[in-house]
C-alpha cells in the first residue's frame, strides 16, 4: 500500500471515531459558557489544616447546569426525570428555566457532562476554582459572607434562585457559594489530607460514597466555605445538591 493509500485510511477511521461522534442537540440548546481556569498551586483544605494540590489548567462551566439545559437533555436522551422535577416548591423543572437543576444523581450528572462533551471536575479542580485566586480565602470572595453576596440559608429566599443572580467570583464563576452543592467526580473519603503535595489528584479509586462540594440555599454561611465537603450515595438526588462541568484545556 503505497503512503497516500495509508494517511486515506487513518483519515478515514479518523472521521468515523468516537471523537467525531457528536450528539445531535434539541433546537436552540446551549452547552454553559466556560471559562479557563490556570495552572496553579493551592493550599486545599481548611485554613491553617490543608495541604498543597497542583493542577493543571482546566476549564469550569460559568454557572450551574440549569433546569432548561436538563429539559433538553431529557428530551434528547429519554432519561428519567430526577426526583423533585417539576415541583414548584424547589423551583425544579421547565418552569424555572433559569434555575439550577436539583435532585440529579451523581450518574444522572456524569451522563448529562458525556453528552455535552464535558465531564465532572475534581474535588481539587472545584475547590481551586472556587477560591477564585485568592489564597487561603474562606469563600473565594472575601473572608465572611456580606449581605446579598450568596443564597445561603441566612440570605432566606428559601430555594434555589437563578442562577448569574450574584455576583461571580474572580475566575468569573457564578454561585460557588450558596445555590446548590455540587458533584464532584471523586469518591468520599474521611482519611487525614495529604501532607506531601499532591499533583491533579483524582481522590480514591473506590469507595461508598461521592463527594459534593460547598454549601446551598438550605446551608448557613458556615458551611458555604469553599472547603465543606460531604457526601452522599452516587445514586440519590437532594434538593440542595446540582452541578457544573468541567473539561480539559486541549
Amino acid at each position: 500500500m503505497t503512503r497516500s493509500a495509508i494517511a486515506f485510511t487513518i483519515g478515514l477511521a479518523l472521521l468515523a471515531g468516537p471523537a467525531f461522534a457528536q450528539p445531535e442537540w434539541p433546537a436552540g440548546f446551549q452547552p454553559t459558557e466556560q471559562v479557563e481556569i490556570p495552572a496553579g498551586t493551592f493550599q486545599m483544605g481548611k485554613p491553617g489544616a490543608g495541604h498543597p494540590v497542583q493542577l493543571d489548567g482546566f476549564r469550569m462551566d460559568r454557572h450551574e447546569v440549569t433546569n432548561g439545559q436538563w429539559d433538553s437533555f431529557l428530551e434528547a436522551t429519554g432519561r428519567k426525570a430526577p426526583v423533585f422535577w417539576g415541583i414548584d416548591r424547589f423551583r425544579c423543572g421547565p418552569d424555572f428555566p433559569d434555575h439550577p437543576v436539583i435532585g440529579v444523581s451523581q450518574s444522572d450528572a456524569k451522563a448529562y457532562a458525556k453528552w455535552v462533551g464535558r465531564r465532572l471536575p475534581t474535588e481539587a479542580e472545584w475547590e481551586y476554582a472556587a477560591r477564585g485566586g485568592i489564597e487561603g480565602s474562606k469563600y473565594g470572595i472575601g473572608e465572611k459572607l456580606e449581605e446579598g453576596q450568596a443564597n445561603t440559608k441566612t440570605a432566606k429566599l428559601d430555594g434555589p434562585v437563578a442562577v448569574m443572580t450574584f455576583k461571580p467570583n474572580a475566575y468569573g464563576l457564578y454561585d460557588m457559594v450558596g445555590n446548590v452543592r455540587e458533584w464532584v467526580s471523586d469518591w468520599y473519603t474521611e482519611e487525614e489530607p495529604a501532607t506531601a503535595l499532591l499533583v491533579n489528584p483524582q481522590g480514591p479509586e473506590e469507595g461508598k460514597l461521592r463527594l459534593i462540594k460547598g454549601g446551598g440555599w438550605f446551608s448557613g454561611n458556615g458551611c458555604n466555605m469553599v472547603h465543606e465537603r460531604n457526601a452522599l450515595h452516587g445514586s440519590w438526588g437532594d434538593f440542595n445538591v446540582g452541578f457544573r462541568c468541567a473539561a480539559d484545556l486541549k
